[in-house]
């Protein structure tokens, strides 16, 4: 298994995966038109973000999605982990940590400070993996309003 960026060729089984971690999430649902823009948006402008993915020949097992903003509190570049999901017949198998490290190193050779993530409350098992990669939960309160 090897962690690559992303290019377009992989979108397909990038959206598949991300159906997988929609369907499990509480705020939202698969929309495989608008992964696809996100996708190819991403895809397309290094300055916005980077799509990994975890390969074993051919096959995609796993992703995460980061993208750039600056934070004002820390004056420098940080990261959010906006997507990461493993394939489930490949869970278990230490895919999302290769993962997890791959984003972190990336992270840090662009330059970022911090990595901010979200997970479902219920999810225990994501809030478990994230600790034991060193995340602590933030006292911080996400809000969120759809723009029309």
């Amino acid at each position: 298994m090897h962690v690559t960026p992303a290019t377009d060729a992989d979108i397909p089984a990038l959206c598949a995966l991300l159906a997988a971690l929609f369907t499990q999430e509480a705020e939202f649902a698969p929309d495989r038109d608008a992964q696809i823009r996100g996708l190819h948006a991403i895809l397309a402008d290094d300055e916005r973000g980077t799509v990994l993915v975890a390969r074993d020949e051919h096959e995609v097992l796993g992703m995460v999605t980061l993208l750039w903003t600056v934070s004002t509190a820390l004056g420098a570049s940080v990261a959010l982990l906006e997507d990461m999901v493993v394939a489930p017949d490949a869970r278990g198998r230490g895919v999302g940590s290769e993962l997890l490290d791959a984003a972190l190193r990336c992270a840090r050779d662009r330059g970022c400070r911090r990595i901010t993530l979200l997970t479902d409350t219920a999810n225990d098992r994501a809030q478990a993996f994230y600790r034991r990669h060193g995340f602590v939960a933030s006292s911080m309160l996400p809000f969120r309003r759809l723009l029309n």
